[in-house]
């Protein structure tokens, strides 16, 4: 009985597969965080340039129909895309010194002083809940949380103002919302990332609470603090409700009021209404105007903290 020999099969070797894409710090990258393409690149420029034009073409017919003249509005049929007659009358008649200038004013003074108190309180509230060892952390913390999820209402809100004798004063703008418990969670999160061992070091050099909070924390915290204090700005700023419940004088009514009673009541408030009915200037382009001046500030203030926003809102969300 013979056994038949087989010859073995020649060896080949595996073929080589290309490696994963990499980061620059040599760590594995998914194919989906690669650098796109010509084709993407114009997509995303497209995608972009479509998103620029939705936000700055309403901006701009506001603009320039709050440039135009009674009769281009009248040719155009309303708002002016295409400018034909410059005119800044609206503006020069609005600053003037009348209704809308002191209403101006008065948002300046609600927005800086609201602000202000506003951004204290929350972090003096923040650092005290991030520290575990505070008075009645865990139970202060909950109730804060709660109030998240859970509030009063309305009436109740209105009973309390009125009660405690707020109503036709400005404290009525201010107080009832100085503490928004959102902000405080975000400033908490990034107190509580600061390094422990700065406070422990300063502790033993002999600081107390206050100091380490003004010399350390703070200075340590100054992203984060201009991020919420603009998020309480932009608030105050853009405030009307508590204005239409609790102040019923017009000589106080801030700018935001002002706006609400042209554009969609239709009213012009004393001061404006001879102005109007005259067609000194055109209603349309007074409406526009307003718009445009309730603009300008939060326009001008948010490039000067938009380089915070990465540092400060995101680190303290994320990581806490």
């Amino acid at each position: 009985m013979t056994v038949t020999e087989r010859t073995p099969a020649p060896y080949t070797p595996p073929t080589p597969t290309a490696p994963p894409p990499r980061r620059r710090g040599g760590e594995k990258r998914p194919v989906w965080e690669e650098e796109p393409g010509k084709v993407g690149q114009g997509l995303k420029g497209v995608t972009l340039t479509g998103v620029c034009l939705m936000i700055l073409g309403p901006l701009w017919v506001v603009i320039v129909t709050s440039l135009s003249d009674q009769r281009t509005i009248t040719d155009a049929g309303g708002l002016v895309i295409v400018p034909k007659t410059i005119t800044f009358r609206a503006y020069s008649e609005l600053l003037s010194g009348g209704t809308v200038t002191r209403a101006t004013l008065v948002s300046l003074a609600l927005t800086a002083v609201g602000t202000v108190i506003s951004t204290v309180v929350s972090v003096l509230c923040a650092y005290g809940l991030s520290r575990s060892g505070s008075f009645l952390h865990r139970p202060i913390l909950m109730v804060l949380l709660i109030t998240m999820f859970f509030n009063a209402g309305l009436i109740p809100t209105y009973l309390l103002v009125t009660g405690v004798g707020l109503e036709g004063s400005y404290w009525s703008m201010i107080l009832p919302g100085a503490v928004s418990v959102f902000n405080v969670l975000v400033l908490r999160a990034f107190f509580q990332n600061i390094a422990p061992e700065l406070i422990d070091s300063a502790r033993i050099d002999g600081a107390g609470e206050w100091r380490i909070l003004l010399r350390i924390v703070l200075p340590l915290s100054k992203a984060v603090i201009a991020v919420v204090s603009l998020f309480y700005a932009v608030g105050y700023w853009s405030q009307w409700f508590n204005a239409m419940l609790y102040l019923n004088d017009q000589d106080k009514w801030p700018l935001q009021m002002i706006l609400r009673q042209l554009v969609i009541k239709q009213q012009a408030p004393q001061g404006m209404s001879q102005m109007i009915s005259t067609q000194q200037i055109p209603g349309l382009a007074v409406q526009m105007a307003v718009m445009v001046l309730a603009l300008i500030p939060v326009a001008v203030l948010y490039p000067f903290v938009q380089k915070h926003f990465t540092k400060g809102m995101l680190t303290g969300a994320v990581k806490g």
